[in-house]
């Protein structure tokens, strides 16, 4: 596992280029929205930066959330292997310091690519990850996005894996322009999705 010095030594420079700002109203941040725009979305559709929940907040992945996104899934290895990557590559023991930061400069320049758009879900203080959103591209025709979320072992246990997934939809649903969203693994079986994206890419 990386020390905790060595990720810290790690965001003297990175950690200037994502704030996780504290205490503005959902919406009242977005990203800009000149970066180029793939198809699937709207290039002057202004992507959320902030949005708060009850209890939570959406940020997107970066540099500066090294620390706290290395130490929730690092909490929930055999979880997220079971619950969410449904692979042992991602989480696993040993994952090092350049591997979480380079995780995170990939999440960060897919955003501001506008290639698809990953949010840790904060602590309202900032202090702590329970989990993450993500909005990719669907592979599948007929959506016109895939969206996954996960939660550490304890927020799983605590009940919030539920209540996320139904902030998430409705959030999505709310402020976002996609007309079918596709939840695999949730709205539709995992087995369902596979056969689906199999099927999309000719297998």
């Amino acid at each position: 596992m990386a020390s905790r010095a060595g990720l810290a030594s790690m965001k003297m420079v990175a950690a200037l280029l994502l704030a996780a700002t504290v205490g503005v109203p959902a919406g009242a941040q977005t990203a800009p929205g000149a970066a180029p725009a793939g198809s699937w979305i709207a290039a002057d559709f202004a992507v959320p930066a902030l949005v708060e929940g009850p209890g939570f907040k959406l940020v997107p992945l970066g540099p500066a959330l090294v620390d706290v996104d290395y130490q929730a899934y690092m909490s929930s290895i055999a979880h997220l292997q079971q619950t969410f990557t449904r692979s042992t590559s991602w989480p696993r023991e040993g994952i090092t310091a350049e591997e979480a930061m380079l995780d995170m400069q990939t999440e960060q320049g897919r955003f501001e690519r506008r290639e698809s758009f990953a949010y840790a879900v904060l602590t309202p203080d900032g202090s702590r990850e329970r989990g993450c959103v993500y909005v990719y591209p669907s592979k599948v025709g007929g959506h016109d996005a895939e969206v996954r979320l996960w939660v550490t072992q304890a927020e799983y246990d605590a009940g919030f894996d539920a209540e996320l997934y139904t902030w998430t939809q409705q959030w999505i649903a709310r402020d976002w322009p996609f007309r079918n969203v596709a939840y695999p693994g949730r709205a539709i079986a995992w087995d369902k999705w596979d056969a689906m994206v199999m099927a999309a890419r000719g297998d």
